[in-house]
């Protein structure tokens, strides 16, 4: 199973008067599309996100559990310290998946707030977990075993990254690789990995283990 991202243009971040007289805010769109080639040349089977928002909505968003962070994280598993916003709604509407989510009042979710107020591009991307299947023409179908890890992450426009990188990234060394935020060191032993000869890959995997394991 490979680690799935698809962002989504289809969106809108709103501003609305609560009932104290602040600001809530909130996004609203297309998070998710079946039977479509998206940009990344990948289908998603409508059976396939049906199942999935299904669940997600049962599993998580009844239970106030669907959570979504900021930046494109580089796994499965939602990082609490890093939530920005509270998935409320996702449903179907002519195979198009229409969501809902609220920007929360965390650490992470005022940035988002902050970049709202002075007009920042952003948009959102789903991720899961899932096998690819390749067809024609380089288009892939997500299969059955997809796994939908959360409806919405919040993500930069990758033409303006300097911005979300000042404000969010401040005290980590983190670099930029087409247009995804990656961190130094995880880079660097990837680096060395791939550099190495096929005798000596898999030393190189060890030893890049180790070092990871000391320094956490």
């Amino acid at each position: 199973m490979k680690l799935i991202s698809e962002e989504a243009t289809n969106v809108e971040f709103l501003t609305e008067t609560s009932k104290s007289g602040g600001k809530n805010y909130f996004i609203e769109g297309i998070f998710m599309q079946a039977n479509k080639k998206n940009r990344n040349g990948r289908i998603y089977p409508t059976e396939v996100l049906q199942k999935e928002a299904k669940r997600y909505s049962n599993e998580f968003i009844a239970k106030k559990r669907a959570f979504g962070e900021l930046g494109h994280p580089d796994g499965p598993t939602v990082n609490l310290e890093r939530v920005s916003h509270m998935i409320e709604e996702l449903e179907e509407v002519d195979q198009n998946f229409m969501g809902r989510a609220k920007i929360l009042d965390t650490p992470y979710g005022k940035i988002v707030k902050n970049l709202i107020d002075e007009g920042a591009q952003l948009g959102v991307s789903s991720r899961g977990m899932g096998s690819l299947k390749a067809g024609r023409n380089g288009i892939s179908e997500v299969q059955g075993d997809f796994y939908l890890a959360t409806a919405a992450d919040i993500v930069a426009d990758p033409s303006a990254p300097d911005a979300f990188v000042a404000g969010i990234m401040e005290g980590k060394e983190w670099i930029w690789d087409n247009g995804l935020l990656k961190e130094t060191q995880i880079q660097e032993y990837k680096d060395k990995i791939e550099k190495s000869s096929r005798k000596g890959r898999e030393a190189a995997l060890v030893e890049a283990f180790k070092d990871f394991i000391v320094k956490l």
